[in-house]
Protein backbone atom coordinates (compact mmCIF):
# COMPACT_ATOMS: atom_id res chain seq x y z
CA UNK A 1 0.00 0.00 0.00
CA UNK A 2 1.07 3.62 -0.44
CA UNK A 3 2.63 5.10 2.69
CA UNK A 4 0.38 7.25 4.84
CA UNK A 5 2.79 10.17 5.01
CA UNK A 6 5.70 11.02 2.70
CA UNK A 7 8.77 9.12 3.77
CA UNK A 8 11.66 11.06 5.25
CA UNK A 9 14.62 11.53 2.88
CA UNK A 10 17.51 9.09 3.10
CA UNK A 11 19.62 11.63 4.96
CA UNK A 12 17.07 11.54 7.77
CA UNK A 13 16.89 7.75 7.93
CA UNK A 14 18.03 7.74 11.55
CA UNK A 15 15.34 10.18 12.65
CA UNK A 16 13.06 8.74 15.35
CA UNK A 17 9.69 7.32 14.40
CA UNK A 18 8.14 9.16 17.36
CA UNK A 19 9.57 12.38 18.77
CA UNK A 20 7.76 13.97 21.72
CA UNK A 21 8.99 17.24 23.24
CA UNK A 22 7.50 19.20 26.12
CA UNK A 23 4.22 17.27 26.11
CA UNK A 24 1.83 18.64 28.68
CA UNK A 25 -1.82 18.04 29.47
CA UNK A 26 -4.11 19.39 32.17
CA UNK A 27 -7.62 18.59 33.31
CA UNK A 28 -8.87 21.75 34.91
CA UNK A 29 -6.12 22.91 37.25
CA UNK A 30 -4.49 19.49 37.52
CA UNK A 31 -1.42 18.91 35.37
CA UNK A 32 -1.52 15.26 34.29
CA UNK A 33 1.53 15.50 32.01
CA UNK A 34 4.36 17.91 32.72
CA UNK A 35 6.92 18.40 29.97
CA UNK A 36 7.26 14.81 28.75
CA UNK A 37 10.17 14.25 26.35
CA UNK A 38 10.86 10.91 24.63
CA UNK A 39 12.07 9.52 21.33
CA UNK A 40 11.17 6.14 19.87
CA UNK A 41 13.38 4.73 17.12
CA UNK A 42 11.90 3.24 13.97
CA UNK A 43 11.10 -0.44 14.58
CA UNK A 44 11.75 -0.17 18.32
CA UNK A 45 9.68 -1.73 21.09
CA UNK A 46 9.50 1.08 23.61
CA UNK A 47 8.03 0.74 27.08
CA UNK A 48 6.35 3.23 29.37
CA UNK A 49 6.51 2.01 32.95
CA UNK A 50 4.92 3.58 36.00
CA UNK A 51 2.48 3.24 38.83
CA UNK A 52 -1.23 3.96 38.34
CA UNK A 53 -1.75 7.66 37.76
CA UNK A 54 1.80 8.29 36.55
CA UNK A 55 0.58 9.54 33.15
CA UNK A 56 1.77 6.69 30.94
CA UNK A 57 -1.63 5.88 29.39
CA UNK A 58 -2.30 9.59 28.93
CA UNK A 59 0.76 9.81 26.67
CA UNK A 60 -0.70 7.02 24.52
CA UNK A 61 -4.05 8.76 24.31
CA UNK A 62 -2.41 11.98 23.15
CA UNK A 63 -0.63 10.02 20.41
CA UNK A 64 -3.83 8.20 19.44
CA UNK A 65 -5.85 11.42 19.22
CA UNK A 66 -8.17 10.65 22.13
CA UNK A 67 -7.01 13.82 23.88
CA UNK A 68 -6.75 16.92 21.72
CA UNK A 69 -5.93 19.67 24.21
CA UNK A 70 -2.30 18.74 24.82
CA UNK A 71 0.52 21.23 24.48
CA UNK A 72 4.04 20.69 23.22
CA UNK A 73 5.22 18.94 20.06
CA UNK A 74 4.60 15.43 18.69
CA UNK A 75 6.24 14.25 15.47
CA UNK A 76 5.57 10.82 13.98
CA UNK A 77 7.45 9.50 10.93
CA UNK A 78 8.86 12.98 10.35
CA UNK A 79 5.45 14.67 10.30
CA UNK A 80 4.13 16.94 13.08
CA UNK A 81 0.85 15.77 14.58
CA UNK A 82 -1.92 18.28 14.96
CA UNK A 83 -4.73 18.24 17.48
CA UNK A 84 -7.28 16.79 15.07
CA UNK A 85 -7.76 13.09 14.42
CA UNK A 86 -7.43 12.49 10.68
CA UNK A 87 -7.81 9.38 8.50
CA UNK A 88 -4.08 9.54 7.75
CA UNK A 89 -3.26 9.50 11.43
CA UNK A 90 -5.49 6.45 11.93
CA UNK A 91 -3.69 4.66 9.11
CA UNK A 92 -0.34 5.50 10.67
CA UNK A 93 -1.07 4.53 14.30
CA UNK A 94 -3.51 2.15 15.92
CA UNK A 95 -4.17 1.35 19.57
CA UNK A 96 -4.83 -1.94 21.36
CA UNK A 97 -6.78 -1.36 24.55
CA UNK A 98 -6.57 -2.96 27.96
CA UNK A 99 -10.05 -4.48 27.98
CA UNK A 100 -10.70 -6.50 24.80
CA UNK A 101 -14.38 -7.01 25.62
CA UNK A 102 -15.01 -3.31 26.22
CA UNK A 103 -13.27 -2.35 22.98
CA UNK A 104 -15.48 -4.58 20.80
CA UNK A 105 -19.13 -3.90 19.98
CA UNK A 106 -21.12 -6.68 21.71
CA UNK A 107 -23.54 -7.08 18.77
CA UNK A 108 -20.99 -6.97 15.96
CA UNK A 109 -19.47 -10.18 14.68
CA UNK A 110 -15.73 -10.53 14.26
CA UNK A 111 -16.11 -9.95 10.52
CA UNK A 112 -18.14 -6.79 11.12
CA UNK A 113 -15.59 -5.46 13.61
CA UNK A 114 -12.75 -6.01 11.14
CA UNK A 115 -14.65 -4.74 8.10
CA UNK A 116 -15.67 -1.44 9.69
CA UNK A 117 -12.27 0.31 9.50
CA UNK A 118 -11.83 -0.95 5.94
CA UNK A 119 -15.16 0.58 4.91
CA UNK A 120 -14.38 3.84 6.71
CA UNK A 121 -11.07 4.14 4.85
CA UNK A 122 -12.58 2.88 1.58
CA UNK A 123 -10.19 -0.03 1.21
CA UNK A 124 -11.05 -2.93 -1.07
CA UNK A 125 -10.52 -6.70 -0.89
CA UNK A 126 -12.37 -6.74 2.42
CA UNK A 127 -12.87 -10.50 2.71
CA UNK A 128 -9.28 -11.29 1.78
CA UNK A 129 -7.92 -8.72 4.22
CA UNK A 130 -10.08 -10.14 7.03
CA UNK A 131 -8.99 -13.73 6.36
CA UNK A 132 -5.34 -12.70 6.16
CA UNK A 133 -5.28 -10.76 9.41
CA UNK A 134 -7.25 -13.45 11.27
CA UNK A 135 -4.66 -16.01 10.20
CA UNK A 136 -1.87 -13.70 11.36
CA UNK A 137 -3.32 -13.48 14.88
CA UNK A 138 -3.89 -17.23 15.11
CA UNK A 139 -7.61 -17.36 14.34
CA UNK A 140 -9.21 -19.04 11.34
CA UNK A 141 -12.16 -18.11 9.11
CA UNK A 142 -14.50 -20.01 11.44
CA UNK A 143 -14.26 -17.05 13.83
CA UNK A 144 -15.70 -14.56 11.34
CA UNK A 145 -19.32 -15.06 12.46
CA UNK A 146 -18.69 -15.15 16.21
CA UNK A 147 -19.79 -12.44 18.59
CA UNK A 148 -17.53 -11.17 21.40
CA UNK A 149 -19.40 -13.12 24.08
CA UNK A 150 -18.68 -16.32 22.14
CA UNK A 151 -14.92 -15.77 22.44
CA UNK A 152 -12.50 -16.35 25.29
CA UNK A 153 -10.58 -13.40 26.67
CA UNK A 154 -7.49 -14.33 24.72
CA UNK A 155 -9.48 -14.72 21.50
CA UNK A 156 -11.13 -11.34 22.02
CA UNK A 157 -7.73 -9.70 22.41
CA UNK A 158 -6.54 -11.43 19.24
CA UNK A 159 -9.52 -9.89 17.42
CA UNK A 160 -8.69 -6.48 18.90
CA UNK A 161 -5.10 -6.86 17.68
CA UNK A 162 -6.36 -7.92 14.25
CA UNK A 163 -8.57 -4.84 14.08
CA UNK A 164 -5.60 -2.63 14.94
CA UNK A 165 -3.47 -4.29 12.26
CA UNK A 166 -5.99 -4.42 9.42
CA UNK A 167 -5.18 -0.87 8.29
CA UNK A 168 -1.49 -1.84 8.16
CA UNK A 169 -0.24 0.84 10.56
CA UNK A 170 3.42 1.53 11.19
CA UNK A 171 2.95 2.15 14.93
CA UNK A 172 1.05 0.13 17.54
CA UNK A 173 0.09 1.76 20.83
CA UNK A 174 -0.42 -0.98 23.43
CA UNK A 175 -2.21 -0.10 26.66
CA UNK A 176 -1.68 -2.94 29.16
CA UNK A 177 -2.70 -5.43 26.45
CA UNK A 178 -2.62 -8.51 28.72
CA UNK A 179 -3.57 -7.20 32.16
CA UNK A 180 -7.26 -8.14 31.73
CA UNK A 181 -6.41 -11.70 30.67
CA UNK A 182 -5.88 -14.90 32.60
CA UNK A 183 -2.27 -15.58 33.44
CA UNK A 184 -2.40 -18.73 31.35
CA UNK A 185 -2.99 -16.77 28.12
CA UNK A 186 -0.95 -13.63 28.82
CA UNK A 187 2.27 -15.19 27.51
CA UNK A 188 0.51 -16.33 24.33
CA UNK A 189 -0.64 -12.79 23.52
CA UNK A 190 2.74 -11.26 24.36
CA UNK A 191 4.52 -13.78 22.13
CA UNK A 192 2.00 -13.10 19.36
CA UNK A 193 2.69 -9.37 19.58
CA UNK A 194 6.44 -9.98 19.44
CA UNK A 195 6.04 -12.18 16.35
CA UNK A 196 3.83 -9.59 14.62
CA UNK A 197 6.33 -6.84 15.35
CA UNK A 198 9.11 -8.87 13.75
CA UNK A 199 7.00 -9.81 10.71
CA UNK A 200 5.67 -6.32 10.03
CA UNK A 201 8.56 -4.15 11.21
CA UNK A 202 6.25 -2.38 13.64
CA UNK A 203 7.19 0.34 16.07
CA UNK A 204 5.64 -0.16 19.51
CA UNK A 205 4.86 1.96 22.51
CA UNK A 206 3.82 -0.43 25.29
CA UNK A 207 2.29 0.86 28.53
CA UNK A 208 2.45 -1.38 31.58
CA UNK A 209 3.16 -1.48 35.29
CA UNK A 210 4.66 -4.97 34.90
CA UNK A 211 8.44 -4.76 34.80
CA UNK A 212 8.69 -8.39 33.72
CA UNK A 213 6.69 -7.68 30.54
CA UNK A 214 8.99 -4.81 29.64
CA UNK A 215 12.14 -6.85 30.20
CA UNK A 216 10.72 -9.59 27.97
CA UNK A 217 9.47 -7.41 25.12
CA UNK A 218 11.00 -3.93 25.05
CA UNK A 219 14.30 -2.50 23.87
CA UNK A 220 14.16 0.63 26.01
CA UNK A 221 11.86 1.97 28.70
CA UNK A 222 10.93 5.36 30.08
CA UNK A 223 9.77 5.40 33.68
CA UNK A 224 7.05 7.90 34.56
CA UNK A 225 6.05 9.37 37.89
CA UNK A 226 3.62 12.23 38.58
CA UNK A 227 3.29 13.11 34.92
CA UNK A 228 7.01 13.26 34.18
CA UNK A 229 9.63 10.98 32.66
CA UNK A 230 12.09 10.41 35.50
CA UNK A 231 14.40 7.95 33.76
CA UNK A 232 15.00 6.23 30.40
CA UNK A 233 17.13 3.10 30.28
CA UNK A 234 17.96 0.07 28.18
CA UNK A 235 16.41 -3.30 28.94
CA UNK A 236 19.73 -4.75 30.15
CA UNK A 237 20.05 -2.02 32.77
CA UNK A 238 16.46 -2.50 33.85
CA UNK A 239 16.91 -6.26 34.12
CA UNK A 240 20.02 -5.90 36.29
CA UNK A 241 18.58 -3.16 38.47
CA UNK A 242 21.01 -0.49 37.25
CA UNK A 243 18.52 2.28 37.93
CA UNK A 244 18.85 5.80 39.29
CA UNK A 245 15.40 7.21 39.93
CA UNK A 246 13.59 6.39 43.17
CA UNK A 247 10.37 5.60 41.27
CA UNK A 248 12.19 3.05 39.13
CA UNK A 249 13.83 1.46 42.13
CA UNK A 250 10.47 1.07 43.90
CA UNK A 251 9.02 -0.72 40.90
CA UNK A 252 12.10 -2.90 40.50
CA UNK A 253 12.12 -3.91 44.18
CA UNK A 254 8.38 -4.63 44.09
CA UNK A 255 8.99 -7.03 41.20
CA UNK A 256 11.49 -8.94 43.33
CA UNK A 257 9.25 -9.10 46.39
Amino acid sequence: MDPVFPRAPASAAEAPMIDIAGLGLAFGRVDVLQGVDLQVRRGEAYGLLGESGSGKTTVLRCLAGQYAHWRGRITVDGQPLGHTLTPQRCRLMQMVFQDPYGSLHPRHSVAQALAEPLHIHRLGDVDDRIDTVLAQVGLGPAFRARLPHQLSGGQRQRVAIARALILEPQVLLLDEPTSALDVSVQAEILNLLADLRAQRGLTWVLVTHDLGVLVHLCDRTSVMSAGRVVETLDTADLREGRVRADATRRLWEACLA
